[in-house]
């Protein structure tokens, strides 16, 4: 299958992985709709690809993952496009939460607003230690409209949350890491090769367990213990169906490395 030509983002496929770069480097690398259209597309495009394990998420150059919204394009809408505006946002992050796919986010500098909103919705957050995260919208009078009032507390819990939030503040990579919004925060000589380690690791594992496992957590989290325990009593019962399982199990008992179909 031949990957698609965007116009404001990269995709590239290789030995199993997918890369979804957003390409407006001018800005920052900042969202606008047509950019979140391409998003959007190139997640599906991803995810329909069978030759497609795992998926990278990262900004064009060494300044910015994504810097947040494109501001002269929120300028000039109503509050209905703006609803409308950010519900697509929201469309684009639960897409990529649902994805059976892991999603990992390489995060190569600033990562605002927006950014942040569709860094939350990855499975993995790797960034460089320049790297500098928050939602800066009330610093425009508006906001968060895309997850940050939602997501931001569910990853790093309520105390903190606000104060990012309401303050408009940034936090550096460091600190994001100790709130527990991060996987890892490395320099920018070894992003690459701690995402490559990451990706090597994942592409190791079985690809249908990963989908049902991402499945269980994403969606159990949303439920009361009681029926998310037996949530995760059903997505076990399912693996158990699969030829991975068994030749996970079988591996394990011959003592030799599994060799995973996905199937």
């Amino acid at each position: 299958m031949a990957a698609r030509e965007y116009s404001n983002i990269l995709y590239e496929r290789k030995d199993r992985v997918a890369t979804i770069t957003l390409n407006r480097p001018q800005v920052l690398n900042a969202l606008n709709s047509a950019l979140l259209k391409e998003l959007y597309e190139a997640f599906q495009e991803a995810e329909k690809d069978p030759d497609v394990s795992v998926i990278i998420l990262t900004g064009c150059g060494d300044r910015s993952f994504c810097a947040g919204a494109d501001i002269s394009e929120l300028q000039s809408l109503t509050p209905i496009k703006g609803r409308n505006h950010v519900l697509w946002i929201q469309e684009c992050t639960k897409y990529i939460e649902r994805i059976q796919k892991p999603v990992v986010a390489r995060i190569n500098g600033f990562c605002l607003g927006g950014g942040q909103e569709i860094a939350m919705a990855c499975d993995f957050r790797i960034a460089v230690d320049k790297a500098r995260f928050g939602q800066p919208e009330i610093n425009l009078a508006i906001i968060p409209g895309g997850g940050g009032t939602q997501r931001l507390p569910r990853l790093i819990g309520k105390t903190k949350a606000v104060e990012i939030n309401m303050l408009g503040i940034h936090v550096d990579a460091n600190e994001a890491y100790r709130l527990g919004l991060l996987n890892r925060v490395v320099s920018a000589e070894e992003l690459d090769k701690t995402v490559s380690e990451f990706v090597q690791a994942l592409l190791s594992k079985s690809p249908a367990a990963i989908g049902t496992l991402k499945l269980a957590m994403n969606e159990g989290l949303e439920m009361d213990l009681e029926r998310a325990l037996y949530y995760e009593a059903e997505c076990f019962a399912t693996t158990l169906a699969t030829d991975d399982s068994k030749e996970g199990m079988k591996a394990f008992l011959e003592k030799r490395p599994p060799v995973f179909k996905g199937r």
